[in-house]
């Protein structure tokens, strides 16, 4: 091409220079040393100005990037407040767009059990073409109002983060690429990444974090060690070493995509790559990516301990773990991963990023396209209600730092085909609530780590939950409502008993107890109103 582009979000207000580096040859792209200097651009040497940002609410310009603070939640490095993420994780196919250019349907696949037939067809997004806003950017004489609007959705309703994948050529969608191509992996369409950009940046602005997850499970590293040993699929990047296909891939994403203030960097879905392989993949990412993004892994829920237990310590480069479990296990297993990291000596960031069982997720609204909102976990029935009390709550009060959707594959707006964010509308709701407590309650999470055993849970059940920085302040989470006992024997003086309603949020409630004493174990008493429902308590 003749039109070079150098996307740069600089940090500081000051004056600015910069000098150019154009090369030319075998190598040039991936290797700074080789190549040849191509004049008359290699050299050239410049100045300009940054000024305050004028930005303001939720636009992530008016917070600054989010950062690793080496504690267990991203920080924004302008105003210093930290970050609770939730959002959706389905589809995974989100960029599988008909207004994108070189997209393409991906090959026909079998169903799996209890699955309807796998679509061909594109996504369009209509559902959400009623929420594009004029003003809103658009690609090619007004596409990309579907995908934008479902943007605005999502932000409109206080979720801040969304996911994807760049790449799923031979995974369950088959449909998602950069490449000029689909098996040409040296090439890269720059019309659609353009595109991609567009929306990527309506996000940012829209405060909406990005979930880059750069590979599908399928193509990681040929599932090596996991189901097919030693076997070889041609989608995979150099089958999962670091090689000239990873490195460029990588590199294109960080040059197109990095200068964006919320994303994180996922090694992968699924992941079964080597230790090795990961701490490779891991290292170059970092050593690319001159912002220091975020950088997780997501992996099964019984490859957990494989996995994750080597990334562990100061030694490795990863700063966070993208969990997989039973919506029912989301507390536990945030816990587990929270404890296991400080304990190393490196704290991640810890999120619930997909939900079992992999065929339901996170069911619909009851009454979405007729559906009684129930999804199905060992023959027994669940609902939006159990998925806020034990995997929203659940992972908020075990130290996680937030939680994003998954949607199964046999309900209605799955993972593959959702073009719908409505369908779970009451959900995001729950979200929002959650995340507006935080900030409007002024609470210190990012200081607070989970106490349990002070109300008695010593085993960590999904009964009542204590998030709590002792001597100061205590957050209470009883599922089923009722009361608890609280052990107040390391704070001194009086503190105030208050309560939030997770349900329809609101201000804080005075209880049958407003005070209780530090000393010794008390009773935090119950709310005044329907006492047998989920209930949150603010002791301080």
């Amino acid at each position: 091409g003749s039109h070079w582009r150098a996307h740069v979000s600089p940090d500081k207000t000051c004056k600015w220079t910069y000098a150019i580096s154009f090369k030319s040859g075998p190598g040039a792209a991936i290797v700074e040393s080789e190549g040849k200097p191509l004049k008359p651009f290699d050299g050239l040497t410049g100045s300009f100005k940054v000024k305050r940002s004028n930005k303001k609410g939720q636009d992530f310009r008016a917070k600054g990037r989010l950062e690793y603070a080496g504690g267990h939640y991203l920080q924004f490095a302008g105003t210093k407040e930290y970050f609770l993420k939730a959002g959706p994780d389905a589809p995974e196919t989100l960029l599988a767009y008909k207004d994108f250019d070189g997209t393409h349907p991906g090959r026909k696949r079998e169903a799996r059990s209890g699955e309807a037939a796998p679509t061909q067809s594109l996504k369009t997004w209509e559902p959400h073409i009623q929420d594009w806003k004029s003003g809103d950017p658009t690609w090619k004489d007004g596409k990309g109002k579907g995908l934008i609007g479902a943007l605005n959705y999502i932000a409109s309703k206080g979720i801040n983060s969304f996911s994807f994948l760049p790449y799923n050529s031979g995974g369950d969608g088959d449909n998602v690429w950069p490449f000029v191509e689909r098996m040409d992996k040296l090439h890269y369409d720059v019309s659609k990444l353009a595109q991609w950009e567009v929306v990527f940046d309506h996000g940012n602005n829209q405060g909406l974090h990005l979930h880059f997850k750069l590979q599908e499970n399928e193509i990681d590293d040929n599932r090596r060690g996991h189901k097919m040993e030693n076997s070889t699929v041609p989608e995979s990047l150099d089958g999962g070493l670091l090689g000239v296909e990873r490195k460029l891939y990588c590199r294109e994403l960080i040059a197109r995509f990095g200068h964006h203030l919320a994303l994180n960097w996922n090694i992968g879905e699924e992941n079964t790559q080597s230790v090795e392989e990961i701490n490779a993949m891991v290292e170059y990412l970092h050593a690319m990516d001159p912002y220091d993004h975020n950088i997780v892994i997501h992996t099964f829920p019984d490859q957990q301990d494989k996995v994750y237990t080597p990334l562990l310590g100061n030694k490795s480069l990863l700063t966070g773990a993208s969990l997989q479990n039973s919506w029912s296990q989301a507390h536990q297993r945030t816990l587990r991963w929270r404890k296991e990291s400080a304990q190393a000596d490196k704290p991640w960031i810890v999120v619930n990023d997909e939900q079992n069982p992999a065929s339901m997720g996170v069911p619909p609204d009851p009454g979405y396209q007729g559906h009684n909102g129930e999804g199905i976990q060992n023959g027994k029935p669940y609902t939006l209600h159990d998925i806020r009390k034990n995997c929203l709550w659940g992972t908020l009060m075990a130290g996680g730092a937030g939680v994003e959707y998954y949607f199964g594959y046999q309900l209605p707006q799955n993972d593959l085909v959702c073009q719908d964010w409505r369908s779970r509308d009451r959900s995001w709701e729950y979200c929002q609530i959650a995340l507006n407590f935080f900030k409007s309650s002024k609470i210190p999470f990012w200081e607070m780590s989970n106490a349990n055993a002070l109300i008695g849970n010593d085993n960590n059940t999904n009964e009542k939950y204590c998030f709590a920085k002792e001597g100061e302040i205590y957050l209470v989470y009883l599922t089923k409502g009722g009361t608890s006992d609280l052990d107040l024997s390391d704070a001194d003086g009086r503190l105030t008993v208050r309560w939030f309603n997770p349900r329809e949020g609101g201000k804080l409630q005075r209880g049958s107890v407003n005070r209780v004493k530090g000393g010794a174990k008390v009773s935090i008493g119950n709310p005044q109103s329907d006492a047998t429902e989920d209930w949150l308590a603010i002791i301080r």
